[in-house]
């Protein structure tokens, strides 16, 4: 099979890449200063159509490829990876209220989410469940008029930033079964935000506690049924962790290019230390890394055409995502860590290395 991009995928990376360099590179390192992304740039990236990648055409959406949008989180990740994961977020809830809230849900919310006029957050992880999501407590009791919410979100990406969140929360019993989503816009009485994480990498990116003290939201706010939420969240994550591992290899391959950059200037025994033999095998082993992560992509996201029609295929995807991303990741750790920490001797010009090399640690 052939795995090269075609031409339209190559113009979606293009485009994407072109717009991150102009827009978002040159402004990263002052973003990541002020631990904020500037509203303004919300709606110019979703004027391009990623505001709803693979949210389906009927909703307004892109209707990309899951390989479409990872080359996207790619190109941006090469600008800031801190933006690009962010963006990555919001695509994850769009498309979840695309697949399985109501159509008046779709109707009310998703118009405003594909022109970011809405940014939407990710709410799962609590100060007592991470890996082990299913034991969520904050709870969702029934109101005659919708549900109270009471508990505590935690390290929510866009917590006190976005207009609003995605929330899986409590409604029945202990374990999966028990867990519904439903959608809660900044400004509800009984919604705030803890203190802003202070983070080694993804500084841009606002990140801080969620807390839902008798929370009321309507009913209509419920994403689809009751007892669903678990497999609605986890089926987000299916995409989301596949564009996470784009964002590491986005930042990985900023990272080798700037050492590459940086060892055609740099003079050791009077000639650049790009020229020293056993430097340029360590740089030929990191880019072999760096395109096997690439290529082992394409059937990953390829099979995720199949995903939902069968259940053998569902499994495949799970499992070839898990393998994507610790492949991905591992890669990025080193060729994110190598060329900058080792081959630059620690001393390079390039204001973002340090940047490059804590996003790319940050998504192990």
């Amino acid at each position: 099979m052939d795995f090269a991009l075609g031409e339209e995928q190559t113009a979606i990376f293009d485009m994407a890449h072109a717009f991150g360099q102009d827009r978002i590179a040159p402004h990263a390192r002052d973003w990541e200063r002020a631990g904020t992304i500037p509203r303004e740039l919300w709606p110019e990236i979703a004027a391009l159509g990623f505001g709803g990648l693979y949210v389906s055409e009927a909703s307004g959406g892109s209707g990309l490829t899951r390989l479409d949008a990872t080359l996207v989180f790619e190109a941006l990740s090469m600008a800031c990876p801190s933006v690009a994961a962010f963006l990555s977020i919001h695509n994850m809830c769009a498309k979840m209220i695309d697949n399985f809230a109501s159509d008046e849900m779709k109707a009310r919310v998703l118009p405003r989410a594909m022109t970011m006029e809405t940014v939407l957050s990710y709410c799962l992880t609590e100060p007592g469940s991470g890996s082990d999501a299913a034991a969520l407590k904050t709870r969702a009791e029934r109101t005659n008029e919708g549900y109270t919410l009471n508990g505590t979100k935690a390290f929510i990406s866009g917590g006190g930033y976005s207009d609003a969140y995605v929330v899986m929360v409590r409604t029945g019993g202990d374990g999966p079964k028990g867990i519904s989503t439903v959608y809660v816009e900044d400004g509800t009485a009984g919604l705030s935000y803890g203190g802003l994480e202070d983070k080694m990498g993804w500084r841009s990116q606002p990140t801080r506690q969620v807390q839902f003290d008798d929370c009321a939201i309507p009913a209509a706010n419920l994403v689809g049924e009751e007892g669903k939420g678990f497999t609605y969240a986890m089926n987000g994550l299916d995409g989301g962790r596949l564009n996470i591992a784009a964002c590491s290899l986005g930042a990985a391959q900023q990272a080798l290019d700037m050492t590459l950059r940086y060892m055609a200037e740099r003079r050791a025994f009077g000639r650049p230390i790009s020229e020293f033999q056993a430097l340029q095998f360590r740089l030929a082993d990191m880019e072999i890394e760096l395109q096997a992560a690439r290529t082992f992509r394409a059937p990953v996201t390829l099979s995720d055409k199949n995903f939902g029609r069968v259940k053998k295929s569902a499994i495949v995807c799970t499992r070839d995502r898990a393998i994507s991303v610790a492949h991905e990741r591992w890669m990025a750790e080193r060729a994110g860590c190598d060329p900058i920490v080792e081959l630059d001797t620690g001393h390079s010009p390039f204001v973002t290395a340090p940047d490059a090399l804590a996003d790319a640690l940050l998504s192990l």
